[in-house]
């Protein structure tokens, strides 16, 4: 059974291979973009079943307006995919204000306004389905990572939260954290500030190092074959509330998560002994 989705950031990476593989299997999809001409390859071979908008999903006004619209139009949404974001490269002492403002504004407001304004529209059609783009490094981080990571650890933050909130109206979420795949995120999508000299010889510099002499072998992920993946998750009942994508994505949580435990139980007596009483 065809299904509608509403996926922001569908001009590249991840939403454009979701909304082409949507649209290929049959399903309606709204998609928002930034130019206005984006899409225009697959509004001609599709027509009618792609809805496309201008959205810039750091105005909060004009989130609520183009999902309002959007589901005003369509009458029903099944999914919603918030996908926009990008990635800013720099050790904390590098990265600008500007920087730092526009990469929290894009990646964490931006994805808490798109889920507060589908939210009341899931809710009164009887539910549905949110999924997050989020990252493995929503789990971990990697050197001159670590605002884009806090962008992510915001993002699955307030959705843990959020979940058991909607869970009675019908409406689940699933967090998608893939690892490194080969769209156009880590060049056209990227930010970068300036390296100062002194990180050079720092795990800052060998990060830069190594991702500047991998290659290809640094983005080990295939982008359709993630696309496909969070297109299945929607059909799978409960919800899988996180969908880690990507062999070097398993590693980096796999690590992150044991390393976390051990050195949770390392500290189980301290905590105890810390309550009134002990």
């Amino acid at each position: 059974m065809s299904k509608t989705w509403f996926v922001t950031g569908a001009s590249s990476g991840f939403g454009r291979e979701l909304a082409a593989l949507l649209l290929q299997r049959g399903d309606r999809v709204a998609a928002t973009v930034r130019k206005a001409d984006a899409l225009q390859d697959l509004a001609a071979e599709h027509g009618e079943r792609l809805w496309v908008a201008i959205l810039d999903v750091t105005d909060g006004a004009g989130v609520r307006k183009v999902i309002d619209r959007a589901f005003a139009e369509l009458r029903r949404i099944d999914v919603v995919v918030s996908n926009a974001g990008y990635a800013l490269l720099g050790a904390a002492e590098e990265v600008g204000d500007a920087q730092i403002e526009r990469q929290i504004d894009t990646n964490l407001l931006g994805s808490i306004q798109v889920a507060r304004a589908a939210i009341p529209h899931l809710r009164q059609q009887g539910g549905g389905r949110i999924i997050q783009i989020s990252s493995s490094v929503g789990q971990a981080a990697y050197p001159t990572l670590g605002v884009y990571a806090a962008t992510k650890w915001g993002v699955e933050g307030f959705f843990e939260g959020t979940i058991p909130e909607v869970a009675p109206f019908g409406i689940e979420v699933t967090l998608v954290e893939p690892g490194a795949s080969r769209t156009n995120f880590a060049t056209s999508s990227a930010d970068a500030a300036d390296a100062l000299k002194v990180y050079d010889q720092t795990p800052a510099g060998d990060f830069r190092r190594m991702v500047a002499s991998a290659g290809l072998a640094m983005f080990p992920g295939d982008p359709r074959k993630v696309a496909s993946a969070i297109i299945a998750s929607a059909d799978q009942s409960p919800a899988p509330k996180r969908l880690t994508l990507g062999s070097d994505a398993y590693a980096l949580v796999h690590a992150a998560l044991t390393e976390r435990l051990a050195a949770l139980e390392a500290q189980k007596a301290l905590a105890h002994s810390t309550d009134v009483g002990a």
